[in-house]
């Protein structure tokens, strides 16, 4: 499968506890911190669902 580099680029607070949640399963914590995945269908659907607090490289 296909890596890619997801950074998170805006903050959680106000945001909904489930699309915290997933940021953190992500391995998101501060703005600016990255993380490397496969891309899978899981991590596929958990990207949808942050889309707009993320931004999303292929690797």
């Amino acid at each position: 499968m296909a890596k890619v580099r997801i950074t998170k680029t805006k903050s959680t607070i106000e945001k909904d506890e489930r699309q915290k949640r997933t940021c953190t399963a992500l391995g998101l914590n501060k703005i600016g911190s990255s993380n490397e995945v496969e891309h899978t269908p899981a991590i596929a659907g958990m990207i949808r669902k942050v889309a707009h607090l993320v931004k999303v490289e292929n690797i």
